[in-house]
This record gives structure tokens, sequence and C-alpha cells, in this order.
């Protein structure tokens, strides 16, 4: 049983991480949500499992060739379905749980040889101080409340595994369970995220700084250890190959060159400690321009440059201060260094481990500056409330960053407020606005998204679907066309068009809109369905009810397909069948008025005459003014009465 004293560090941290993030759970899905939890069919079912540790290849998708980070959604699907607070709790535990860790790794670091003289008698209440800021800094709230970047959180719990359990080895008579947990977390690690590539090397190069004394020592003892950490890296390597890169977003054969990246890196990097030290103002999104001028990078170049080389000198002469150089610079090379991630030039959540070394270096710098100024007390005194004041500052902070994430909407307007020329900020707003039913205001923003960016196929295809929600379907189709002209192969737009085509009457046009967007995306459940309604209307009721029963394949939870699937199979004469498929999409939609009448319509050619006026008094419960239910209900009475 743990000890008062031993027990208060990890009460600590669990209750100052409550605190900080318990305004988080009510935050909504939002952006690369969508395709990784929402629209992802691997995480549907927990068994059999390797299912959940099968990602879908969709090209740039969160969880593409991350399978634990994957099944870590399935489990939380398995136990809630989509409800988010679950997701939102699953993420707070695993960052308390990287909190904990990093406090047992700063707590046995500060007591081996190399600090004990400085640190041993205050390693607690230092490793204590490090890890609470660490919990509860507002930089970590991209890791943390936003739900997919998990992907961080759970890559840096086990690296931090890592790194603990050679730590427990080497100090244990009875090593090996220690050793197997870290090349266990190393794997898991590896196929969390692939910013883990870097773990092995840390490692090692600890094991020398505090614990062997040299790099040949240390391969000497625990050669074994490091051949199994070595050794995921075949794994780290075939998922990056079989991802494709991520479906094209990471790797040096990108759309973006490399050198003006690593430009912008120059900048990121200073970008990430400034808000390290003063985490204001916080933004979801940066964007995807890149710096180019050579007056832009100069300075952040000369910053960089100098803590690099200071790190490598510092590795040789003071190996304790290189660590945490090395630390900060080998977490951040994946994705801050020459290899472009051409979704995210720079992103908060890449300083979510890589804060440690920060955060530490501050710490125990000033704890020692303390000593050299005063005296036992007043140093202890000056460095609680010191300490005391950024824990209650950053908890403060974190707390309110939390409300930036209450609704997509609020995320994405704080976005737009921070970075007014990031075109994709207010394309995401515009997008999010007309979701909501605010479809002017999102006009308003997918325009300004084009001032700024007039090349942007999205913001041109997403401004069309808003026009042609306010009946502008002239408008929309030159939206449409512009999109193609930008991006040919974009399979939305053709869908898009297409249906616009086809509320126009212009059927024929339409078919050859929805068939070249099958061509470029063959699974594209929605244009399946929009080319099975168009066949129907051309009275190819054969081709509609195929393209129908392929839509619900490709999306079974898709109450419109079918429903859609239920007209072509009533219009066949199945009326059996139809029946079927209109009880599915009312399953899925309750509300779905014109299901529940074209249900009742279908039961009433069963002589089904009760249940067909259950079915009309519930389309005439959701809208009321709905005139063909009505009429059917009239019938449907007069039937009964005969």
């Amino acid at each position: 049983m743990l000890k008062a004293g031993k027990l208060f560090p990890i009460v600590a941290i669990v209750g100052m991480g409550l605190l900080a993030y318990q305004n988080s759970f009510r935050g909504p899905f939002v952006f690369d949500d969508r395709p990784a939890i929402l629209e992802n069919p691997t995480i549907r079912h927990l068994w059999p499992v390797w299912r959940a540790l099968a990602p879908p290849h969709k090209g740039s998708t969160t969880v593409e060739g991350r399978p634990i980070l994957n099944l870590s959604l399935a489990i939380n699907y398995a136990c809630g379905g989509t409800r988010v607070w679950g997701y939102h709790a699953l993420n707070l535990t695993i960052h308390i749980l990287a909190g904990l860790t990093l406090l047992g790794i700063v707590r046995r670091t500060l007591r081996q040889p190399p600090l004990r003289q400085r640190f041993g008698v205050a390693a607690v209440p230092l490793a204590l101080v490090i890890a609470v800021i660490w919990v509860v800094h507002p930089l970590q709230t991209e890791s943390v409340t936003y739900v997919i970047q998990r992907a961080e959180s759970m890559m840096a719990l086990f690296y931090l595994l890592t790194l603990y359990g050679v730590i427990r080895g080497a100090e244990s008579d009875s090593p090996n369970t220690w050793y197997v947990l870290s090349v266990v977390s190393c794997l898991f690690g590896m196929a969390s995220k692939e910013v883990m590539v870097s773990a092995p090397v840390i490692v090692l190069l600890y094991d020398r700084t505090f614990l062997a004394g040299s790099f040949a020592e240390a391969c000497r003892r625990r050669w074994r250890v490091y051949m199994g950490l070595a050794a995921t890296w075949i794994p780290l390597g075939w998922l990056v190959i079989t991802s494709g890169n991520r479906g094209g977003a990471a790797g040096l054969g990108t759309r973006m060159a490399w050198p003006a990246y690593a430009k912008t890196q120059f900048l990121a990097i200073v970008h990430y400690l400034r808000l390290a030290v003063w985490p204001r103002p916080l933004a979801f999104d940066y964007g995807t321009g890149s710096a180019v001028a050579f007056g832009q990078v100069l300075p952040g170049a000369i910053i960089v440059t100098a803590l690099l080389i200071g790190t490598v000198v510092a590795i040789k002469r003071w190996p304790s201060v290189g660590f945490l150089g090395a630390w900060f610079f080998a977490i951040l090379a994946p994705s801050s260094s020459v290899v472009p991630v051409v979704t995210e030039i720079i992103a908060e959540h890449r300083m979510y481990l890589p804060l440690a070394a920060v955060i530490a270096g501050v710490v125990l710098g000033g704890f020692e500056i303390g000593k050299r100024l005063f005296d036992e007390r007043q140093g202890a005194a000056l460095g609680y409330f010191a300490s005391g004041s950024v824990v209650i500052l950053f908890t403060f902070l974190t707390f309110a960053r939390n409300r930036d994430y209450r609704s997509e909407i609020s995320i994405w307007r704080d976005t737009v407020a921070k970075m007014p020329r990031s075109e994709r900020a207010r394309y995401n707003l515009g997008h999010v606005l007309v979701d909501g039913g605010r479809v002017a205001e999102g006009i308003t923003e997918f325009e300004q998204a084009l001032v700024i960016e007039p090349n942007n196929a999205d913001a041109h295809n997403n401004l069309g679907a808003a026009m042609a929600l306010q009946g502008r379907e002239s408008e929309a189709i030159e939206q449409y066309q512009e999109a193609l002209r930008i991006r040919p192969n974009y399979a939305e737009a053709h869908n898009d068009f297409g249906a616009a085509l086809a509320r126009m009457g212009r059927v024929e046009e339409a078919i050859k809109e929805y068939q070249e967007a099958l061509r470029i995306k063959t699974d594209f459940a929605e244009a399946h369905n929009n080319f099975g309604v168009a066949l129907l209307r051309e009275g190819r009721v054969t081709e509609a009810i195929e393209q129908g029963e392929e839509a619900v394949r490709q999306d079974p939870g898709m109450a419109t397909a079918h429903h859609n699937l239920a007209n072509a199979l009533f219009e066949k004469g199945d009326i059996a069948e139809a029946v079927k498929e209109y009880e599915r999409a009312v399953e899925l939609r309750p509300e779905y008025a014109e299901a529940h009448n074209n249900l009742g319509t279908a039961l009433m050619r069963l002589g089904q005459v009760a249940e067909a006026i259950t079915q009309y008094e519930e389309a005439l419960r959701i809208r009321p003014d709905y005139a063909r239910a009505e009429a059917n209900l009239k019938k449907a009475r007069a039937k009964a009465a005969e």
C-alpha cells in the first residue's frame, strides 16, 4: 500500500488533470474526427481484432497506417458508439497516465549518479512540478481535447513507457519484465504514430547519459534490449510503406518541395518555444502556406541552428543538458525538419512530448539559480510560490482554451480570428456554418476563402453546394465547373454537379457526372445513391436497384440510400423487400417523413391498412404540412372504414 508521501504526487497529477479538462467532455467531433471516427467502418467491431487493426486507406486519414490508434477507437465505439464523452474520457486518461509516467521518469532520473548531488534531495517535488505543469499546460489541449490527436498523446505514452521500462529494468534485480514492457511499448508506439521512430535512439542516449556512462557500456549491459527496440523499426517501415506515406500527405514525394517546408520549420520551432513559455494565442489550424522569403526565415534559422549546435556540444560536455536538447529535437524531427507534412505545416500537437524537455529545463534551471541566490527556506518558499502560480495560471488557460472546442463553429471562428489570412480556416468555418443551417454566413466564408486563394477547389465546390441550398442552381453549377477546372479528378464535385443537373431536369447529363465520380472513386456511396435515383427517373429500374444496393453496401448507415433503394424495389413490384428497406431507413432516421409516407404506401399495397395509417400519421407529425401524406392518410382511413 502506498504511503501518503508517495500517494500525494499521484493524486496531485490526477486531480489537476481532471480540473484543467473538466469542461472538455462535451466538445463535439471536429475536422479529422469525421473521417477517422464517424466515417471509419473498421472501428465498428472489436472482433475479430485484426479488422480493428486494419485502418482504412482513404488517403491522409489520421488513422491510416496506425493500427493501435485505430484499435483504441474501436474500443471506444464498442463501449459507447459515437457518444463523444467516452472518447474524451479515454483521451484524458491517456494524458494523465503519460503525466504519471513522466513523473516517475523525472524522479528516478534526478536520483541517478550524474544528478543526485544537485537534485536528489528535491527529486520528488521537482518531478511533481515538472509533471503537473506538463499536464495542465495549455499547449497540450490540441492533443487531449481534439479527439483524433490521441495519435500524439498515445504515442507519447508509449514513448515514455519505453524509457521507463529501461530505467526500472536497470535498477531491478529481475529486469526482464521491465525490458519486455519497454520493447512492447516501443512496438505499440510505432503502431500509433511515426514520430515514435526516435525512441530507440533516445533510450540509448539516456542510458549512456544517466545509467551506463558510455554507449559501449550501455550496449554491453543491455544489447538484447536495444536489439528488440531496433527491431520495432521493421513494422514501422512496413506501416509507412503500405500506407503510401499517409496517402501522399507526408514524404519527400509530395506536392511541397522539402526546402520550402524546411525553411518554414525554423519559424515553427521558434513559435513552439514561444508557446511553451507563453501559450497564447493558440490556433487550431495554421493553414498550408510556407515561408519563402529569406528575411522571414533568417531569425528563426539563427535561433534553431544555435540551439542545435548547443545541443551537440552539450551532449559531449554537459550530457544531462544535451539530453534535454536531443529529446526536444529528436521527437520534433520527423514532422518538423525536411520531410514535408503538407496537410499541417505547423501543428501545436507536435509539441506534446518535446514540451517535457522545455519544462524540465526551465524548472531545473530555476532551481539551480534559486539555490545560488537565496538560502534554503527562501528558495523553497519562492519555488513553491512560482510553481504554484504557473500551475494555477496554466490550469485556467487550459480551461479557457477548452471552451473554444465547445462546438465546431466556435473552434473555427476562433481559428479565423487568429489566422484571418488562412483560406482553409475560412473554408472550414463556412462548411460547419452551412451544416448548422446558417447558409448565408457559410457562403460569406467560402467567398472570403476564395479571395485569399482563388484556386481552392474545395471552397468552390462547397460554395456551389451552399448556393444550391438557396435555390441558386445556375450559380452553383458555375462553382462546380470551376472546382473541376482546378481539379478534374474531384469525385465529390462531379457528384454535386450531377445532383444540380438532375434537379434542373438534365438527367442524362447528371448520369454522366455520376459515372465520372464513380470512375474516380468506386466506393463513393453518395454517388451510387444519386446515380440510382437518376436511373430510376429514366425508367432503368434494374440498374437503379443495382446502384442502390451498392450504395447501402458501401454505407449501411445512409438512410437516404435505403429509402431510394426501396423506391426502386417498389417500382419493380417487389413490395415486401421495399418495406424492409423503408423500415431500415426510418430506423436509421426516425424523423424521415418521406420514408414514413412511402412505407405507408407500401404497407397499403400489402393490405396492412392499420400499419399504413400509423406511418402516414408519423409522417404528418414530423411534417404537418406534408400534403401527400395527408391525402394518403385520408384514403387509408376510408379504406379502413369500409
